[in-house]
């Protein structure tokens, strides 16, 4: 089941109110209680007052009489209010129970309950000790009340309480649902704004104008992920056109060599000459798909595996020996620099690999008889390898889309005049990188352009 944001705001709502009604009504309750607690003392407290000033005047049986006929009178009919006098003298008691009110229990001030056998409730009871006078011994005088029209108003109350937050609960759940409502509407303008962006509008962003606060930043990040996508994908579709175009020359090779060696009878050795320069054709169509599939296995996460520790000097010279022939041919020298005890954890295949197009790109781009210099340089953990090469410097706009796929700077700075490569040598130095989780540089200043990539230190 999916959930939806308006009736999670709704239920918030309503237990929000439900929380804030029933700790206000326990409040109320408990403030209305106490004050009926305390009018229920006044009112026994005055009984006993009243009556304490009478019995400490009485001092003999004959006015003793007078007493208890007041006592009767201050009795109610519904027995709401009860007097007990309770005497070591018989002539001087007073009250139904009297056994029953002499065992209760009272603290210091006189408070007590008492529960008489055939009351449903028990009565609160406020008791004095009154001194000998006369005749009369010392005696104890208990007032008791069984409260019930204060028990009646609190269930009362209690009841209007409860039909009072319940309704309350009710309206804020109205309420609450307009009002998620009527919050939601931008987002449900987003929504709707989002569901219009179709592919072949991929320049269409999100608007910000009237968004409120807390929107605009989810609404940024959403553009911002539009134009990164729209990024990928006008990349996508400048790779699809440039492999096409890669693929389609040694294609168009193909066929007509082949369609010219069949256009009319040929001998041994001219058909091996075409079969030759099919070769080369095939051979220059599988490097183009082994470095895409590479580049494919890079994307999709894959790091390097065999991992070694060992000195970078030492495989920087192999793979300077392994380009000896084509340095020789291209008349140019290559010099090893900076530190040359670092050592690094690498997987060795990938970082020869990387090198080597590097050197390769460093012969193309540079004059016949050209020093090239391989710098090692460690730096916070990491080892930097840069091939420098001297020609003609390369523009900022170029320098930060050298590792793109298929990105060419322009054929005029090829001191050569001809490009051997197919576009992905760059790129594929800085998948090796990111494999090893390192990251790649290109720099041209002063004539010389270096270009290189890190590997973890040891």
């Amino acid at each position: 089941m999916k959930r939806s944001i308006e009736r999670r705001l709704v239920v918030m709502f309503a237990i929000a109110a439900l929380a804030t009604f029933a700790l206000a009504s326990a409040a109320l309750y408990a403030v209305l209680q106490s004050e009926l607690a305390r009018h229920q003392h006044e009112e026994l407290d005055t009984n006993l007052q009243n009556l304490r000033y009478s019995i400490e005047r009485t001092g003999d049986v004959e006015r003793w009489h007078r007493v208890v006929l007041k006592l009767d009178t201050l009795t109610p009919a519904d027995g709401r209010v009860r007097f007990w006098v309770l005497s070591d003298d018989p002539r001087f008691q007073y009250g139904k129970g009297l056994g029953e009110v002499e065992a209760m229990d009272h603290d210091a001030d006189g408070r007590g309950t008492l529960k008489l056998s055939g009351q449903a409730q028990p009565l609160h009871t406020l008791s004095v000790a009154i001194d000998a006078f006369g005749e009369r011994p010392r005696v104890r005088l208990v007032v008791g009340s069984d409260w019930p029209g204060y028990g009646h108003t609190l269930r009362v109350f209690l009841g209007a309480l409860l039909g009072v937050s319940l309704t309350g609960v009710l309206l804020v759940i109205l309420a609450g649902h307009w009002i998620a409502r009527v919050g939601l509407k931008p987002l449900e303008q987003l929504s709707r704004e989002a569901q219009a962006l179709r592919p072949r509008r991929l320049s269409q962003r999100l608007k910000l104008d009237d968004m409120p606060d807390e929107l605009s930043g989810l609404t940024a990040a959403f553009n911002g992920a539009l134009g990164r996508l729209e990024d990928a994908y006008r990349q996508l579709e400048a790779f699809n056109a440039d492999v096409a175009h890669e693929l389609r020359t040694p294609l168009a090779n193909l066929i007509g060599g082949t369609q010219v060696a069949l256009s009319r009878p040929r001998s041994a050795p001219a058909l091996e000459e075409t079969l030759q320069s099919n070769l080369e054709e095939l051979e220059r169509m599988r490097s183009i798909v082994n470095d895409m599939l590479f580049l494919a296995r890079a994307d999709q996460g894959e790091a390097a595996t065999s991992l070694v520790r060992t000195l970078v000097e030492t495989e920087v010279r192999r793979t300077i020996e392994f380009f000896e022939f084509v340095l020789d041919e291209a008349g140019n020298t290559v010099a090893i620099e900076g530190e040359l005890t670092a050592e690094a954890t690498i997987e060795t295949s990938l970082f020869r690999r990387a090198l080597s197009n590097l050197l390769q790109n460093a012969i193309e781009h540079s004059a016949p008889g050209a020093r090239l210099t391989v710098r090692i340089e460690r730096e916070a953990g990491w080892v930097w390898v840069k091939v420098c090469n001297p020609g003609l410097p390369v523009a900022e706009e170029h320098l930060r889309r050298l590792f793109d796929r298929f990105y060419r700077v322009d054929v005029s700075r090829h001191d050569r005049g001809q490009h051997h490569g197919h576009g992905l040598g760059l790129a594929i130095v800085k998948a090796v990188a990111r494999m090893h989780g390192g990251s790649v540089v290109a720099d041209s200043a002063g004539g010389v352009t270096c270009i290189g990539f890190s590997v973890p230190a040891s």
